[in-house]
């Protein structure tokens, strides 16, 4: 009654549950931590120690480094465009020509004029299209005494929506001409 088969089996058994035992961690004592644990008193978190920053050097302010900060609400314009269309509308003409003060009031100035178009038509055709509607509006600062040199264009078509809603409303807003100052 008792044979190879058996003992082999014994063995093995004996073999896995040596193994099993011998990786399980050892039991801890939870009465004993818990009492050590309520017995440590824990300090207030410590107030972090701010470094004193060190002095700037002083740096004349110029208007372009103002204007850089400034939301480009309270310094140039946008210029917006009827659909499918790069002519300069007569809104647009009005807030260019306040563009084209502030440039030539601030002549160190360079700006990236940036050309837009709402989402209707395809990547390729809006992208040619906001880079006509940013050179129509660099020939027009141009033509008011702005020296081109200092305008750069850029067009990024549909990308970069103001208005994510699909109507009209908000197409006229996405196609427009912004102005970054560099």
């Amino acid at each position: 009654m008792w044979n190879r088969n058996h003992a082999y089996v014994l063995v093995i058994g004996g073999i896995g549950a040596a193994l099993l035992l011998s990786g399980c961690p050892k039991k801890v004592d939870t009465a004993k931590s818990t009492a050590t644990v309520q017995e440590e008193k824990v300090a207030p978190p410590a107030e972090p120690v701010k470094p004193e920053p060190a002095p700037s050097p002083k740096v004349e302010e110029t208007p372009v480094a103002r204007e850089a900060e400034m939301p480009a609400e309270k310094g140039l314009g946008d210029a917006f465009f009827d659909y499918d269309k790069y002519t300069i509308r007569d809104d647009a003409r009005a807030e260019l020509e306040k563009n084209a003060g502030w440039l030539k009031s601030n002549p160190k100035a360079r700006v990236k004029i940036e050309g837009y178009c709402d989402e209707r038509g395809t990547n390729e055709y809006n992208l040619a299209l906001g880079e006509r509607r940013a050179r129509a509006v660099k020939r027009f600062l141009v033509s008011l005494g702005v020296d081109g040199g200092r305008l750069s264009i850029i067009s990024y078509g549909e990308e970069h929506p103001v208005c994510m809603e699909h109507n009209e409303v908000c197409y006229s807003k996405n196609r427009r001409a912004h102005f970054t100052v560099q």
